[in-house]
């Protein structure tokens, strides 16, 4: 059984060492065949530096090293390529002055390690020189593959010389633009398209291939390629934690499955299930490497719970580039991993996304995060609450569930209360998400919209959330129970049916729960 490559980035150390590769070489070589200037975008860990070094061993010819797999027979091993490639999270700098320094350090070691000595005044020079050193050393154009393009600007946001790093990036990125006819191959990646950013501005031809449905699955592993290539883990882990493999299968798939970038090829995180494999339980391996502080403070700061909650709609324009300064919630979150494309279709000829969670890891883990930072709750009272009102909402304990709603508010701080449904019905949601209900917010009936509604297999829940400062809980309850019947919100569920109205009122709270046994 050959080993798991975790934390391996290196196709060379991966291949040499007999780890496992899930072989992305036919997409690889459709690529390469077909354009020379390409941008892929995708969450962190997700693959890209291994797709990078991938490209790095094909293009110097290291043959030995894709014996078995798609590409094998079918390059030409004699057509030996230089590459540059350059890895913005290895280039540490506080300052533009270090950026400029290490930069150039980067680049002289690249030009070492192909015997080529080069003197120049800036990075950028010394680029241009090293590029068409490389092409009159060996006769053969060369490819360029740069890593975390964005690291540069993304990374330093709030320094002082972020507009010069963004003008010395830009001028560093225009020499290719200059040196193409000595280019084979130009390959970039990262996790943001931003607009403004220099890359875009310095290249021409540059095709963003990460809505492409022919590179869907070009990083991550699709059902079959997990199937087929975690055979034998698949087996062992199943017998480990006593599930049938089919079981076990679906259990994979609801946590780490479900990613897409055309709607259609669902992706299973890599990072997460490598790690899966390794530790045989069922845990948050790919959110805990990154604590999103800065999208929990974004959520909080407008209130907005687009795409967190409920499926966001959004027109093709918005993944084009993005204000690294000033961007909007849910694109933030689709770019970063928390969200992506659960639907995608044309309405007149003009292609739109539907976007949402992907799976479970994310769902719980994010979910989480949002409740502790509204409510300032450790982790410890999360699950306690949350076990205890799944046990109230299923055994209709109106009292007990009106007790842990009033627990769940007193600890939130007054300055992030707001004096709105709005806010009281997002509260609500995310806990309801976390008891594990499959949440349908505002559901459209032909006679009215429902706050919500809240599946489980076992029961379905059609909530209605009332607020108003001056109001009494009781008036506001029956406001909130006669709107639900009135309009038939339950009308299309079979089997049980919990009717729900929760009411805010300053700082009482109050609920009011009805058992529907059958279709009314």
């Amino acid at each position: 059984m050959k080993q798991l490559p975790i934390g391996t980035q290196s196709f060379e150390n991966l291949r040499s060492n007999g780890c496992l590769y899930v072989d992305k070489t036919e997409l690889i070589y459709k690529l390469i065949s077909s354009g020379s200037v390409y941008f892929l975008s995708r969450p962190r860990r997700f693959g890209k530096s291994l797709l990078l070094s991938t490209m790095e061993a094909l293009f110097k010819g290291q043959k030995e090293l894709f014996e078995g797999l798609y590409i094998y027979d079918k390059w030409s091993w004699s057509r030996q390529y230089p590459v540059i490639t350059i890895d913005w999270s290895q280039i540490d700098f506080s300052t533009l002055e270090e950026m400029k320094l290490n930069l150039m350090d980067y680049l002289e070691e690249i030009a070492l390690s192909y015997q080529i000595t080069l003197n120049a005044e800036s990075a950028p020079a010394y680029f241009r020189k090293l590029i068409y050193a490389l092409y009159q050393k060996t006769g053969k154009k060369v490819a360029v593959l740069i890593d975390e393009y964005d690291v540069p600007v993304t990374d330093h946001l709030l320094n002082p010389d972020l507009e010069a790093i963004r003008k010395a990036v830009h001028d560093f990125y225009r020499i290719m633009k200059g040196s193409d006819k000595y280019l084979q191959l130009i390959f970039l990646t990262g996790i943001s398209k931003f607009s403004g950013m220099p890359v875009f501005s310095a290249l021409n031809n540059l095709i963003d291939i990460t809505l492409h449905e022919q590179y869907a699955s070009i990083c991550g592993y699709t059902q079959e390629e997990l199937e087929s290539n975690f055979s034998e883990y698949i087996d062992i882990t199943a017998k480990h934690l006593d599930m049938t493999r089919e079981y076990l299968l679906d259990q994979i798939r609801y946590w780490y499955n479900g990613y897409t970038w055309d709607g259609q090829t669902a992706i299973y995180n890599p990072f997460s299930t490598l790690n899966f494999f390794n530790n045989q339980r069922f845990t948050d391996y790919w959110f805990r490497t990154g604590t999103p502080t800065f999208l929990i403070d974004i959520i909080q700061r407008r209130n907005s719970m687009d795409g967190v909650l409920t499926p966001a709609a959004v027109a093709e324009n918005i993944f084009n580039g993005y204000d690294p300064a000033d961007i909007d919630e849910v694109p933030l979150l689709f770019q970063t991993g928390y969200l992506t494309i659960k639907q995608k279709e044309l309405i007149n000829g003009c292609a739109r996304y539907t976007l949402g969670i992907p799976n479970s890891e994310v769902n719980e883990a994010f979910l989480t995060c949002l409740l502790k930072a509204y409510g300032k709750y450790s982790s410890q009272q999360v699950d306690k609450l949350r076990t205890t009102m799944e046990q109230q909402i299923k055994g209709c304990d109106e009292a007990g569930f009106a007790r842990s709603l009033e627990v769940m508010l007193a600890t939130v701080p007054y300055e992030i209360q707001h004096s709105s449904e709005a806010y009281y019905h997002s509260i609500m949601l995310i806990w309801m998400r976390l008891l594990g209900f499959s949440i349908l917010g505002e559901v459209l009936n032909n006679i009215g919209r429902a706050d919500a509604v809240w599946e489980q297999p076992e029961i379905t829940v059609v909530a209605e959330v009332k607020y108003h400062a001056e109001k009494k809980i009781d008036t506001l309850l029956n406001e909130a129970m006669a709107q639900i019947r009135n309009r038939r919100y339950y009308n299309k569920y079979l089997g049980k049916v919990m009717l729900l109205g929760v009411a805010f009122s300053g700082k009482d709270v109050g609920c009011r729960m009805e058992e529907l046994k059958t279709l009314r």
